[in-house]
Formats: structure tokens, sequence, C-alpha cells
């Protein structure tokens, strides 16, 4: 990690504060830990910055900042800080998608909206930017991220809120698979920072199955359509293996549930057969259309499916892929815990986990030491040196197996 992420020659812009919101807790508590982990295992570095006295708190026991969040009768909210944040690089953290929280509106109970989670958002912002010396929001899934285009006479949600957050006076605000990364031109004069977790997709899948066959012959990269080809692409490259994309035929007509419907899953592609693919795409909400593509794909052949999608929102439930996993159409799904995820999730034999909690605490930490980022950009390296260890755990294996025999 040292080698890559270099910032023990410089110092923190400002101490480093995380004001985690009440819908990502669990998750800002890890990140927290993995700050705290890699700053006391800088050692020397650590010393030398102590020594000099103006870093006290360098290596705390806890970064994290206190805050509350209160409601009056008629569901109006109120933020309240627990901890000063004068003078510290302030990162705050939150899930606009986490549902399961509720507050009472009048007698009754309202779930949380990503509405809801975005004024909540902006109290906290209010409360701290005239006295941190800088904040910055941790949004991984960006709020509206898929309202990023006008097409008719529509709202620009995504774009408005940008600016809204920028207008309000933070600096950086750092974002994980945008639906469309093109959104980042909507602030180009400001710090918008999306990053991908191909990385931890591929030490997901490597850690699991230990009988992947690395090569055009065996693997194959699927786009389930065309919004996710640059995924797919940087996939398929890094694995020196091809692709196919589906595209989805839509009756124009009508709108059910705030969009076209699906007609047919068309496929361009070579074929599938006796192949593992990997379908890649930013996230998961109703599920239907993953798994259309995943029984497409089984019915030409291919031998195993992986989904692998950033954001596992399972929006109509999880019964559909327990019934496709057990009539084989899938084999397991990949996510990452950028969001909530409803606890039954975690038991299901089909789902993987993704951790990005490390990777999200070195962004973090790299950031408050005011450092270059593109190794964190651009993981083509750890990923490459990832596969290489792979294929020679596989080789080695095999190896092994013939001897016994």
């Amino acid at each position: 990690m040292e080698q890559t992420y270099s910032y023990h020659s410089k110092v923190p812009i400002a101490p480093l504060k995380i004001c985690a919101m009440e819908n990502c807790i669990g998750f800002a508590k890890e990140v927290d830990a993995q700050i705290r982990d890699m700053r006391q295992e800088d050692g020397d570095a650590v010393m030398a910055r102590k020594a000099q006295g103006s870093f006290y708190g360098y290596d705390a026991d806890t970064y994290m900042v206190r805050n509350h969040m209160s409601r009056f009768g008629t569901g109006e909210g109120k933020a309240t800080l627990l901890d000063s944040v004068r003078g510290t690089d302030l990162y705050i953290i939150t899930d606009v998608i986490n549902h399961s929280l509720s507050y009472t509106v009048c007698g009754h109970t309202h779930y949380m909206s990503p509405d809801d989670h975005y004024q909540d958002l902006k109290r906290i912002i209010s409360v701290c930017v005239a006295h941190a010396h800088r904040v910055n929001v941790v949004m991984p899934f960006l709020y509206e991220g898929r309202q990023h285009r006008r097409t008719k006479r529509e709202s620009l949600d995504c774009a408005f809120a940008l600016e809204e957050l920028i207008d309000m006076g933070v600096k950086n605000i750092i974002t994980f698979d945008a639906h469309d990364p093109r959104i980042t031109n909507a602030v180009p004069l400001h710090g918008l920072d999306n990053y991908m977790p191909t990385y931890q997709f591929f030490k997901a899948i490597f850690d699991r199955d230990s009988g992947l066959n690395i090569d055009k012959e065996h693997l194959m990269i699927i786009s389930p359509d065309e919004g996710a080809m640059d995924r797919a692409v940087y996939f398929a490259n890094n694995l020196g293996v091809d692709m196919g994309m589906f595209y989805k035929r839509r009756d124009y007509s009508q709108v059910i549930g705030g969009k076209n419907p699906i007609v047919a899953h068309e496929f361009l592609g070579a074929s599938v057969e006796n192949k593992t693919v990997i379908i890649i795409d930013d996230m998961i909400s109703s599920g239907d259309s993953m798994l259309d593509t995943s029984r497409e794909l089984k019915e030409r052949g291919a031998s195993k499916v992986i989904i692998c999608c950033t954001f596992g929102l399972f929006t109509s439930g999880l019964e559909k892929f327990d019934e496709f996993h057990k009539k084989g159409f899938i084999d397991y799904v990949v996510t990452t815990n950028l969001n909530y995820r409803d606890p039954a999730l975690l038991t299901k034999p089909w789902y993987i986990e993704a951790d990005m909690s490390s990777f999200t605490a070195l962004i973090i930490n790299t950031m408050n030491h005011d450092t270059g980022m593109s190794a964190a950009l651009d993981p083509t390296m750890k990923i490459q040196k990832l596969i290489a260890e792979y294929n020679s755990r596989i080789k080695e294996f095999t190896q092994l197996k013939l001897d016994l025999e």
C-alpha cells in the first residue's frame, strides 16, 4: 500500500474528522477503523509528525464526529453536531438510498426517501460549513444520479443537487460508479471524483471461485445494455477476454413504473456456449432486467453466470433471485457494501460482498494529505497483479492435483 499511495512525506491539510449520517453508521465505522489502522502503521512517519507538535490527534482512536438528527411532530427536521469541527477537514458520509429508517409525521410512520436523506445532509452541512477548514461529502450512491440528463420537459435533479452542494460551500464530492460519469460536467470547476469498484469485484470473485479459467475460450464479459459498455470494456481488457452486449427494445408508447417497458433483450457478441459470463453494471434496482439477461445467457449455453453490480438495491425483493438461483440461471451475485442492504440478503447462498471500506478509507486519508489520487482512479496495475496471483494459484493447484493422481 505504501508503494502505491505515498503520502508519508506530506502533511494533512487539516485535522481529519468524519461525520457519519445515521443512514450509514456501520460502514462509516469500518472506514474510521481502517484509517486509524493505516495511520498507526505509518510508524516513523507518525512519530515524526507527532514530534512537530502540530499534528496532535493524527493517530487518534477515532475520527468520528457525533451528530444527532431530531424531528418535530410535523416531520420537520433539525441537525445538531455534538463535537466541534472548527478548523478540521470534515468528511460527511451519507447513504441516500437507505430505506430502513423512519420518523413520525403527525403520528404516522414515514420511511425515509432519498429526498429526506438529502435534506438531512444539507442540514449537517449548514451546521459545520462556516467553521470547518474544508467540508467534503462522501455520497457513494449519487443522489438522483439516474436523472442525470434532460431528454424532454424534465427536471435535471442530479445536476441541480450538485450545484446546490457546491453553493453551500462543499469543496469535494466523492461518489462511486455514477450512473453516467458525464455528470461531472455539471460542476466542472469543483471537485467531483467518481471511483470504480473494479478491483474489489475481481478480489471478491477470486476469493469465492477458485475454478475460473481466465482466457477467451472460457470467460466472457457481458454488458446488459449500452449504458454499461464502458464498465464491460474495462473488465474485458483487464482480463484479456471478449465481451458481448444486450440492448433493450423498449415500448416508447407507454410508461410503466416511471420507465418505458422492455419488449425484448437482443444480444450482440460471440457465442457464450460453455463459458463463464460476468454481467457488469452499476446497480440492481428491481433486478428484472438483470434476471432476464441471465436467463437469456443460460439459454444460449453459458456454463456459469456471475452478476457484478456496485449497488444492490433489490427494490422488488429477493424472491426472484432465489428462484433464478434455484433454477440455475444465476450462480452468484456480487455487490458492494456502499449502500444499505436488507439483512436477509447477507444470508443468501448466492450473494457475495465486495468490501469497499478499505478503499474508501484510503481515498479519505489520501485526500486529507492533499496528494494525488491517480493511483486510486486507475487501479489497473493492482488488478493485473491480482489476476497474475490468481492464475499462479490455479496453476499450482492444478499441478498438485495432477501429482496426486
